[in-house]
This record gives C-alpha cells, sequence and structure tokens, in this order.
C-alpha cells in the first residue's frame, strides 16, 4: 500500500504517519532499490488505528509506545496493561475534579461581576490580580 492508502484507510493525513514514523511508534517501509515507492503492509493501517484509539482514550504518545512494547513483548502480562490504565483512569477522574474546581471559580468570580463599568474597577481583573499576589 502507498503511504497515502495508509493513511486514507486508517483516517488519518500523510504527515501523521510521517510523524509516528519520526517517533518510532511505526517503521517505515525500505525504500526499493530500483528508486520505487515505499510499500506499507495492511497491519501499519491497524497500528495507527491502534495509536489513535489509544490517544482518544487520553494515552501520550509515550505512554501509548509503553503499550506497543507490552503488546509485543512475550513476557508482558495483561496485568501491566491493566495498571496503565487504571492508572490513566485515576488520571481522568483527579482532571475532571480539577475542572470542577476551574468551574465553581469561573462561576464565583463571572457572577461577582457586574459586567459594567471601568475595566480598572473589573471584579474578575481584581480577583486575577490577586490570585497573582499569592
Amino acid at each position: 500500500m502507498k503511504i497515502s492508502t495508509v493513511a486514507k484507510s486508517a483516517g488519518v493525513g500523510i504527515e501523521t504517519v510521517r510523524f509516528y514514523e519520526r517517533r518510532k511508534l511505526i517503521e517505515q517501509p525500505l525504500k526499493p532499490r530500483d528508486g520505487g515507492i515505499r510499500s506499507y503492509p495492511y497491519e501499519m493501517v491497524v497500528r495507527i488505528k491502534f495509536i489513535r484509539r489509544a490517544q482518544e482514550l487520553g494515552f501520550s504518545l509515550k505512554e501509548v509506545t509503553e503499550l506497543l512494547s507490552l503488546q509485543t513483548d512475550p513476557e508482558s502480562d495483561c496485568s501491566d496493561v491493566r495498571t496503565r490504565a487504571v492508572i490513566k483512569h485515576q488520571e481522568v477522574i483527579d482532571k475532571i475534579d480539577q475542572l470542577k474546581a476551574i468551574k465553581s471559580a469561573l462561576e464565583r468570580v463571572i457572577g461577582s461581576c457586574t459586567g459594567s463599568g471601568s475595566a480598572t474597577c473589573c471584579s474578575i481583573l481584581d480577583e486575577l490580580e490577586k490570585g497573582a499576589k499569592k
């Protein structure tokens, strides 16, 4: 398969395929000696889709690399993968808690603002300045 076919089949752009090659997430096929076009195996599409799905679940590219290593390591155990998923799950919970705190703080400062008058007397800017002095 040509790189354009792989990219289209995986639902990504050609630059994404090249980026994954540079990051060593996927292997770039050798260029034919006759100067022809590189040929990618179908498995590359599956691997790229795996990478994208892992990213959708919040895994960083470094973490995806670790997952791919576990997938190909005959000594690895499913519990290793589960542990990483549990850690990611807790990170998501922590992030949600942080976002809820930010939401509450924004609601509080927005609620205290009249939305009129000079910006030099803005309660939101005053709150931000107070926080910067801490």
